[in-house]
This record gives structure tokens, sequence and C-alpha cells, in this order.
């Protein structure tokens, strides 16, 4: 076993990659990843200790931590050498502020060795890199809700890391994430300990979520419904994918005049719905699918693609020379793009790149709805409760999450085609691309797939529900003819699950295969208190759902 990894549904035989990761990172990267976590928890230790006693932290710390958390997601970064200059940088500013409290003439015993270490060159980290994994734990359950948490905390990062680059923080989510990650030190929490642990990581979700929400509102606007353009049209592009607004609008406005169109793909589509987008006349749609038929999709978009959070996959040599990174992202040999201190990213080699090249070939015409956030939404909740006071719509479906290459995520597709026509499918995150497209009609006006956006607009879908729970006049959120069936692939829609526990939803359905870093006993926890329960047949899910 040269790796180990089980943090996406992908994995290896549902129970972990240990050669090579089903998403094609290498055992040397694998390791990599694990030692930048372990060197986040020694971090976060001292900056735990830190905050105790009163020691402001340089503001870098957290940058650091979120970016750290967010860069080790599946499908995010794939570049060694990146990763051994963030070991490098993270210890550096565990040393300092080891220093700033032994100066305040602070002692602390019982110093866990992830707070001490220290290696001075990469065949040092690869050594050490072998011996920090996650099997490190060797109780089952607590390496189970370490993971969990872990898991959740990186979801919480990459939401603080968008927020932050809109402008936005909260010291808080910041303090959490560096007490989630120091707790996974501590051998004397107990797994009633990490439980409480882990439900706390949800609430703190919640509020990473609303803090995205209102930076991306504010800054861009309230989605408003549209209709999205998924056709081509005769000049060169530019394609943008992953789920940065930033990047998104300072592309928009570097091209603006050159005669060159910008499309979004993957999770970007929800940003054909934001108005601050929607101005610009070179902005014409999206192209495409989920991430997962990048090679084919990237292949005949012929023009340049930039990647701006995670959703990478190995490319193809046929695109690769056409492919950029920024952010948090990364693949060894593409081409990065950096952002110097606040000033906007130089898009310049992308757009002199598109500038070459000819149009998309066409995959597709027509156009998909979009913008059913919580705003647009809300603005329409009357027309929506008279069409469930008549007996019009039955009963809402939460099919959020993620996409992925699994045959059996077909079912998402058939299940949404078989649902009864009084029934509305409410979605964010990729997961959408399995129905998006479908004809499912529409009820009294009111499409049946409303489409809230990102994974991380997951929160409209909270927002939405607690309001039809107080327009019926309702206590209990889990009383509203609401059935949650989520799919998941990585670690943001981790925390989207925590979310959803904390503010008390119960009787999820998770699939297609529940995640393989539960241990028998905490998946049992979670099946006793919360009815978390996996997937069956299409038509047995239905049944169970509609009470048949």
């Amino acid at each position: 076993m040269s790796m180990f990894c089980y943090q996406c549904q992908e994995t290896a035989k549902n129970t972990g990659c240990t050669v090579r990761g089903v998403c094609g990172k290498r055992d040397d990267l694998a390791n990599l990843q694990d030692l930048l976590i372990y060197v986040l928890k020694g971090l976060s230790f001292y900056g735990v200790k830190a905050r105790e006693h009163g020691i402001e932290e340089d503001k870098k710390v957290n940058v650091f931590i979120f970016e750290g958390l967010f860069m080790t997601i599946t499908n995010t970064n794939f570049d060694n050498a990146r990763f051994s200059e963030k070991i490098r940088e993270g210890l550096a500013l565990r040393d300092e502020l080891k220093r700033k409290l032994e100066s305040a003439g602070i002692s602390i015993e019982m110093v866990p060795e992830a707070a001490g270490w220290w290696a001075d060159n990469d065949e040092d980290f690869k050594d050490k890199a072998k011996n920090v994994g996650i099997l490190s734990t060797k109780d089952e359950d607590i390496r189970s809700l370490r993971e969990l948490l872990t898991y959740g905390l990186k979801g919480i990062g990459a939401y603080a890391e968008h927020s932050y680059n809109l402008g936005y923080e909260d010291d808080d989510l910041y303090m959490f994430m560096q007490k989630g990650l120091a707790a996974t030190l501590d051998d004397s929490l107990t797994a009633d300990d990490l439980i409480a642990l882990v439900m706390e990581c949800g609430k703190y979700g919640v509020d990473a979520m609303a803090l995205l929400d209102k930076a991306n509102t504010l800054t861009y606007g309230n989605p408003e419904i549209s209709k999205v353009n998924i056709g081509v049209r005769n000049n060169p592009g530019i394609l943008i994918s992953g789920h940065d607004l930033r990047d998104l609008d300072e592309l928009l406005r570097q091209t603006e005049g050159s005669g060159i169109d910008i499309y979004t793909h993957g999770e970007m589509l929800p940003a054909n719905s934001y108005p601050a987008f929607k101005k610009y006349a070179h902005f014409v749609g999206n192209y495409g699918n989920a991430w997962w038929q990048q090679n084919e999709e990237f292949e005949k978009f012929n023009g340049p693609i930039l990647m701006t959070t995670n959703c990478v996959i190995p490319p193809r040599d046929s695109y690769k020379d056409r492919l950029f990174t920024t952010g948090s992202t990364g693949y060894e040999g593409i081409k990065h793009i950096d952002r110097i201190g606040a000033e906007s990213k130089d898009f310049s080699l992308i757009i002199e790149m598109a500038k070459t090249c000819d149009p998309p070939e066409e995959l597709e015409k027509g156009e998909i709805f979009g913008g059913f956030a919580h705003e647009a939404v809300l603005a329409i909740a009357d027309k929506v409760v008279e069409a469930v006071k008549m007996g019009k719509i039955k009963r809402f479906f939460v099919m959020a999450g993620c996409d992925g290459r699994m045959k059996s995520r077909s079912y998402y597709t058939e299940f949404a085609e078989k649902l009864p026509q009084d029934t509305v499918i409410l979605t964010a995150g990729c997961a959408k691309y399995r129905y998006n497209k479908l004809a499912l009609g529409d009820i009294e006006g009111i499409p049946r797939v409303l489409d809230a956006g990102q994974c991380n607009d997951s929160y409209s879908l909270v927002l939405i529900a607690m309001a039809l729970k107080d327009a019926f006049g309702l206590e209990d959120i889990n009383a509203l003819p609401i059935s949650y069936n989520i799919s998941w692939y990585e670690q943001k829609a981790v925390i989207v699950l925590l979310a959803l526990l904390y503010l008390g939803v119960k009787n999820i359905h998770l699939g297609p295969t529940l995640p393989a870093f539960l241990s028998p006993n905490v998946a049992a926890v979670l099946i006793k208190n919360f009815g978390i329960a996996g997937i069956g047949t299409v038509e047995d899910d239905i049944a169970l759902f509609m009470g048949v």
C-alpha cells in the first residue's frame, strides 16, 4: 500500500485508493496532501493556543489554512511542487506562532508531534508523509470521525476562500477551522466528543454558506430566473469552469470588445443568472456538462479553458496546451495564473491565445432554465404555496449535490424521469446535469426543475425550505412535503450534509454509495439519530418518498 485515500465517492471498491487515486493523483501526490493536512493541524494547534492567550495572529495564517484545505479537495490540485512549497510555508508560519508564544512567556505541555516536526528537503517530506496519513489513527471509529470532521472543514475552507476573494470574512469561521484541525491531534477526545465537533462543524457550514451567499449577491446581485443558451456562436471563445465568480468577473472585463465569446462550464453555469454578468454581450451561455465529461468536451471547444477551482481531471494532450489553472487549482506542466496582491489577475495570455483559435464545435442547441436562488423563488412563493394547497404540487425533492463518472449515477436521471408529474425538483451543484436538460415540463408555469445554483448555493435551498415551513405554519422543517435524495462526490458535499443535519433535517437519502470513511459504528449513529439512508431502486425509492 503506497497511499491511502477514501475522501471521495469514487474511491476504489468503496474502501480506499491504495496505489493510485481514481481521480488520477499518484501516490506521491496523495502523500504530500496528507502531509499538508498534518502541517495544517500543527499550525492550528499553535493558532488555538495563541487565541486562548490573546496573542494576535498574522492574517496570513487564516488565509494559509483555508487555501491549504481547499488545495487537498478532490480534483483540485495535482502539482507536487505547489504542495512542497505550501508545506514549507506552513512550517514557517507554525514556528513563527510558536516563537510568539515563547516570547510571551507561555509554555505549553503535551505538544503533539505535528506541532514540532520539521524537515529540510523533499526527501524528508516523502519519508514523513508515509506515516501521517489517514491510517495513522488506529481506532476505526475515531479515525472515521476525525476524517468526517476534516472533510467538513475542507468544505468550509473552500467557501471561506471564495468569500475572501470578494472581500468578505468571518473570524469565527477561521477560529473553528483551527479548533477542528487541532482537535484531530487530541487523543484524549472520545467518539462522543468528536461527534459533537462534527455537529458544530455543520453549524459553521451554515455560516460559511451564508457568508458566501452574502458575498456573491452583494457583489453581483441576486440571481434572476433566466434562460441560458447551450449552443455556440461563430466567434473564438474562452471556457471558464469551476466556481470562483471573481475570476469570471475579471475575465469578462478584460475580454470586452475583443471579439471573444465567454462560455461557462460545469459548476460555473449559474453565473449566467447574475445581473452583473448578464450585461456583457460577449457572455453567451454554457458549454457542455458536468466535470467528468471535460476530456471530450474540452477537446471540442477549440479555445483556451480556465479552471478556477476544483473539478480538474488529468488532461489529454489534445487540449493540454490550451488549459490554464488559477487559485487553488494546479496541474504539473499546466500554465498557472496567480493573483498579485489585491490586483486583478492578468488573463492576457489566455486572451491572446483565444484570438488564434477556431470557434467552439457545437455540442447541442437550445436553452435551459436557471436562477432559482432564494430571492427568485421567494418572489413567487405565493404561487408555489397556492399550487401546494390546490394539490397541484404534491411533493418537492431536493436533489442537490455532485455528479460523477459511475454508471450507477444514471439512477438520478431515471429517478427524475419517473417522478410523478405533480412533483418539483429543487437542485444545486453539478448533480443537476443528470436531469436539467430533460423535458420535464412545468406546473402552473413553475418549472419542475428549480436550479438554485452551485453546490455552495445549497444555502438557497435551506432558505426556501424555511420559508415554506413558515408559510404553512409548521414547527418542524421535516413536516414539509420535501424529500431529500442527494448525490455526493467530494468534500464540499460533506459540509452541505453536515449543515443539513445541524439544521435538523432528517431522513436524507445519500448515494450512489454511502461514504467509505464512515465506519459501521459511525454510520449506525447517523442512521439512528438522523435517518440517513442509501438509495435503492428508482421504483422502490419513489414509492417510499411518495408514501405509496
